[in-house]
């Protein structure tokens, strides 16, 4: 099995991501790291060059490669949940992990991460803050219908996110 961390831009997916796979002892991948290195482009630049559409689809395939391996946990892309075939396949293939943070904390979180903020390309040609709070409440249902269970980062330290996700693991195999 797998953990796949979901949820909007910001709200801790790479961070958490890295301690909670230290934790387990699991590997770490992140998907836009790994389409970064597949098409030799950032994602800025792949989505100016080719757009959204074609970097859902090569978001799509690593998902799809992602999903035939075990024993890793992976931080995906915001949008990773537009696609439904993503859905089907990292819930049959691992455990999806919702990580929330309210409007506030994400547009605090993004302006602190000056480094990445080039890397996040506009998803609607909006100003970034205008379209946080949009986007978020859009994608909020389908990342309610991806996740076996969710976790609110707001005021969680990284490693206190990876420790309610390691709690939250029983609760899911009981499940099923």
């Amino acid at each position: 099995m797998s953990i796949f961390l979901v949820g909007y831009r910001c709200t801790g997916k790479t961070t958490v991501a890295k301690v909670l796979s230290n934790k387990l002892g699991l590997k770490f991948v992140d998907t836009d790291q790994m389409i970064t290195t597949e098409v030799g482009l950032d994602i800025a630049e792949f989505v100016a060059r080719r757009g959204w559409g074609a970097f859902r689809e090569k978001e799509k395939e690593v998902i799809s490669k992602l999903s035939q391996l075990d024993g890793q946990v992976v931080a995906t892309g915001g949008g990773v949940v537009t696609v439904p075939e993503n859905l089907t396949a990292m819930r049959s293939s691992g455990w999806v992990i919702w990580l929330q943070a309210s409007v506030d904390t994400v547009r605090q979180r993004m302006s602190a991460d000056t480094t990445a903020n080039n890397d996040r390309p506009s998803l609607t040609g909006q100003g970034r803050m205008e379209e946080i709070a949009r986007v978020s409440i859009e994608r909020e249902p389908l990342y309610k219908a991806a996740a076996h269970g969710h976790i609110d980062t707001e005021g969680l330290s990284i490693a206190e996110a990876a420790e309610a996700i390691i709690a939250l693991i029983p609760t899911i195999k009981k499940q099923g």
